[in-house]
């Protein structure tokens, strides 16, 4: 047939090309931090309380509290956000598959009754007229585009790369749940605490305004003190009620944070639970090790490589295209010749196209992602600065926290010991009861002091974990 030399050539053609992958090649991110990356330990890690070793995956074991582990693996299993950003996963996976496909012909199956009105000499007659005729056809049609100069593949570069960025998001949420789970439940096991010492307050409080009532009744001291007594009491009241009211809101922030409705962990968490503490020592890992692990960097290089992808595709867009369309099938100017052997139809069409002008579309698109990668490029530094920042930040709390931490345990010790001293005073009656009632207050506010320090403590241990990106990978049982 006329056409198989100009196939054939076409052909030769697309075998020799179709190595060639236009675009930059992708060489990596840039080395954002690269001081970081080099050194054997964080600037901000207390050597006294914090270690270069490789930390644990599961971060929360080390809190020893099996509620709040059991709380972590639901908010994993269960969450709506861990379930949204799987879905991302799987939507970006199709994308992958559906670019993949375009590297393959297509074949379909169709049947067609086209009308035909065309000068006769074009069906063969003779005559100058026009010949009116239709015909009958079913078959199959296949059509193929040949990649090039690597557009499609540039494609499916991007895709895979926008999947792998879906699922360091996914990764990335999964950090950020068991953070936020922990975060909620350390505040809760707190505010049990402080109710618990605010019940012991409000019950010195009434002591206290039973006293200035006698002895104002007796004469023996003025309205004053009974004023303000009755000013601390009803100070002491309102935290807590307002305590009471965190305390539910916290326990159904954790329903929620665990794929939960409000009032679901009622009869798991109404009661009081002692507050958990991080470890005398904790592993932190190096600089490089938080590169490596952090979900969000791994995401905004994954973009960055998509990105780069995209500039390949675009400018393949402008570049010559060959494609192939072909048909076989059954098929006459009768209808029975649908269902004749002898009646085969053949028709085979290769194709370039070229777009010579398009007043320079193409050319702004390509510039267009050549900045796309530019601001990628940006953010993945950014990334990469805040990540390190974070962690330093991070540490520089924790450390500070253990400080602190310490002083309030100090704080009320002393205050443990005052309330004593002025006790045994109170006894042998050289001091007023109400004193050894104030005394006693105030070792109750110092243990109300500590366990805000205790809590602030293991927050900010929590803040450590979550800046090193951990907490998103499976035990190594499950992998």
């Amino acid at each position: 047939m006329a056409f198989r030399p100009l196939a054939i050539a076409l052909l030769a053609s697309a075998a020799l090309a179709g190595c060639t992958t236009v675009g930059p090649k992708y060489a990596g991110a840039p080395d954002a931090a690269p001081g970081a990356a080099a050194r054997s330990a964080f600037l901000r890690g207390d050597a006294a309380t914090t270690t270069a070793t490789a930390p644990s995956a599961h971060w929360w074991d080390a809190l020893n509290d099996p509620v709040l582990g059991s709380l972590i693996d639901k908010g994993l299993a269960n969450s709506p956000n861990i379930a949204a950003a799987n879905a991302r996963i799987a939507q970006a996976r199709a994308g992958l598959a559906a670019n993949k496909t375009a590297l393959i012909p297509t074949l379909n199956v169709s049947g067609a009754v086209p009308y035909i009105n065309v000068p006769s000499n074009i069906l063969g007659g003779n005559d100058t007229g026009r010949t009116d005729t239709t015909i009958y056809n079913v078959g199959f049609d296949s059509s193929w585009e040949l990649d090039l100069f690597g557009g499609t593949r540039s494609k499916i570069t991007a895709a895979g790369a926008r999947a792998e960025a879906a699922e360091a998001g996914a990764d990335d949420a999964r950090v950020t749940l068991s953070a936020e789970i922990a975060r909620a439940y350390v505040s809760l096991r707190a505010k049990q605490a402080v109710l618990a010492l605010l019940d012991q307050q409000a019950a010195i409080d009434a002591q206290l305004v039973n006293l200035a009532q006698q002895r104002l009744q007796g004469g023996t001291a003025p309205e004053q003190p009974l004023a303000q007594a009755r000013g601390q009491a009803s100070q002491t009241e309102g935290d807590r009620a307002k305590t009471r009211a965190d305390i539910t809101v916290l326990i159904d922030q954790l329903a929620v944070l665990t794929g939960q409705e409000p009032g679901a962990l009622d009869a798991t968490l109404t009661t009081p639970a002692p507050l958990p503490l991080p470890p005398a020592s904790v592993a932190v890992g190096d600089p490089a090790s938080l590169l490596r692990n952090r979900p969000d960097i791994r995401m905004a290089e994954r973009q960055l490589a998509a990105a780069n992808a995209d500039i390949g595709a675009q400018i393949a867009a402008g570049l010559p295209k060959i494609s192939f369309m072909g048909l076989l099938g059954l098929g006459g100017t009768s209808i029975g010749d649908v269902v004749d052997p002898s009646k085969i139809i053949g028709l085979a069409l290769p194709q370039i196209r070229w777009s010579l002008f398009d007043g320079g579309r193409n050319k702004a698109q390509v510039a267009s992602k050549r900045q796309a990668y530019a601001e990628q490029e940006a953010n993945y530094r950014n990334t990469v600065l805040t990540a390190l920042q974070d962690a330093e930040g991070s540490l520089t709390r924790f450390g500070s926290q253990r400080q602190v931490y310490g002083k309030a345990l100090d704080s009320q010790a002393q205050a443990a010991r005052a309330q004593a001293l002025q006790q045994q005073r109170a006894d042998a009656g050289t001091v007023a009861r109400s004193d050894a009632l104030s005394a006693q207050r105030q070792q109750v506010q110092a243990a109300q002091a500590t366990a805000a320090a205790a809590a602030e403590l293991t927050t900010d241990f929590i803040a450590v974990e979550k800046a090193l990106g951990l907490g998103w990978q499976a035990p190594a049982q499950d992998r």
